[in-house]
């Protein structure tokens, strides 16, 4: 079994970035909206700030109280939008259940959002150029190229069988629409669980968030696990994949921490560095 070293990727990102950021004596900005209390979305923020610490981005955060009112958090997206200083703007995911997250996401400027998940960024994704390629999907992708230079097995994806599992719709439809520019179909499924489903794929992606959910009777020998959950369970960051049970089943896997999680975090602060250079200021 192939084990994907997503750190080794990160810090190969982070390198470049600090050089080019170096180099053109800039500072890109990064505004992070946090609401509620979510120990995984402060872990993540965190680790983007440790990572940011290293290359001169900054990181603005904003925190609102769980109670807060939708209206407060999108007055707060509309002023970032006219701050020339502010470079990128994300929206720490998930939102506690009251919140229309769709509704607030789309009121960041398009230029702004280094997520990836505006709808008119969703939208230019389908057979445009959008002005930034969705973060999670991308590190996904790097993944599963990897896995195929990594000899596990599988040469091409090619009318491969290729399940998503996702908590959203709206991540589902991004996904599905940033591989279909690659060439490779994914059938993404949010909600109810088809085991038969799983079982037959060649490859599963899971970004559930459910941890150890997918167990080894699951899945078929040599699939390959690109697992995107992430979970804190008693101060320890858990996948969704059960790594004891599914053994040395599959061909290849993402591991969690290491895999998907370091390579988003690098694929985003790149995002925000693009903003700066595409569409900001020289705020330095």
């Amino acid at each position: 079994m192939k084990i994907f070293n997503g750190k080794k990727i990160s810090e190969k990102i982070i390198e470049d970035l600090n050089k080019k950021i170096s180099r053109e004596k800039i500072t890109p900005t990064l505004a992070v909206i946090l609401v509620g209390k979510n120990p995984e979305s402060e872990l993540y923020v965190k680790n983007k700030k440790i990572a940011a610490q290293r290359i001169n981005l900054k990181i603005d955060c904003y925190k609102f109280k769980e109670d807060a009112k939708e209206t407060e958090v999108i007055k707060k997206i509309k002023d970032l939008n006219k701050n020339p200083r502010i470079n990128g703007i994300i929206v720490q995911l998930p939102l506690p259940k009251k919140f229309n997250t769709n509704k607030i996401i789309n009121f960041i400027e398009p230029k702004k959002d280094v997520d990836g998940f505006q709808q008119i960024n969703r939208r230019l994704l389908k057979n445009s150029q959008p002005y930034f390629f969705p973060v999670l999907p991308s590190a996904i992708l790097i993944a599963l190229n990897s896995s195929l230079l990594s000899g596990a097995g599988i040469k091409n994806f090619q009318n491969k069988k290729i399940v998503a599992l996702v908590n959203t719709d709206i991540f589902g439809e991004t996904l599905k629409n940033f591989f279909k520019r690659t060439g490779i179909e994914i059938k993404c499924f949010a909600g109810k669980i088809n085991l038969s489903l799983i079982k037959s794929a060649d490859v599963v992606i899971s970004v559930r968030g459910n941890p150890h959910f997918i167990k080894g009777e699951m899945i078929k020998e040599k699939a390959i696990l690109i697992d995107a959950g992430m979970k804190i369970i008693l101060d320890k960051l858990r996948g969704d994949v059960d790594k004891e049970s599914v053994a040395k089943k599959p061909s290849f896997i993402t591991p969690v921490p290491g895999g998907i999680g370091p390579l988003t975090v690098a694929l985003l602060l790149n995002n925000v560095y693009l903003a700066a250079k595409n569409y900001g200021l020289r705020n330095q």
